[in-house]
């Protein structure tokens, strides 16, 4: 009995410790300089990514042409990926973010709505991504954090897990190119790989 309760007591001090060590959006309150999506995800931008699988071998990469329109908290933002094995991609994020941080989006292969928080130089947020996956589709689960380097660069940090487990993940680094940039020739583009 003594054993039992001695095992149960290190088995609960290895979850708080566990739990402890988890990263929280407050954490990053105070941090500077303030990432706020219609001031970065505004105009013309420029993404590189790599993924890497679970087990941590590299395997796509991807260079991303971004451009964002916002008006009143609401905001578009058109993306094209050129992959490293010659796919060539697109995702339209419709965003809303509050005044208080809040940011939550819909785009054509989220399940769903994505939703998440700001705070200090950072966002978090998570949402259901639909993949093609050997001939099907597969939805997985995307965890993101955002950190903002200074006014024109974002490191971005992406997990990406099914049945509770991390398949996948993402490191991205985007750099805002032109804030007064126009968004019709890449919203055209995204329009045309859509309809294909």
């Amino acid at each position: 009995m003594r054993k039992s309760l001695w095992q149960i007591a290190a088995i609960t001090t290895s979850l708080v410790l566990i739990a402890g060590c988890s990263q929280s959006i407050s954490d990053y309150t105070e941090l500077k300089p303030e990432l706020k999506l219609d001031r970065f995800f505004l105009g013309s931008g420029r993404a590189y990514g790599v993924m890497h699988n679970w087990r941590g071998q590299q395997g796509d990469r991807f260079v991303a042409d971004l451009c964002g329109e916002w008006q009143q908290g609401q905001g578009d933002l058109y993306e094209v990926f050129y992959f490293s094995d010659g796919r060539v991609e697109q995702r339209h994020w419709q965003l809303t973010q509050t005044a208080e941080g809040k940011v939550s989006g819909t785009a054509g292969d989220v399940v769903g709505e994505a939703s998440g928080q700001l705070a200090g130089n950072s966002l978090y947020w998570q949402y259901v991504l639909r993949i093609p996956y050997d001939g099907d589709t597969l939805d997985v689960t995307v965890k993101d954090w955002l950190h903002l380097v200074d006014e024109k660069n974002v490191i971005n940090r992406t997990t990406l897990h099914k049945f509770g487990f991390k398949v996948a993940e993402l490191t991205l680094s985007i750099q805002q190119l032109d804030a007064n940039a126009d968004c019709s020739a890449l919203k055209q583009q995204v329009a045309e790989i859509a309809a294909d």
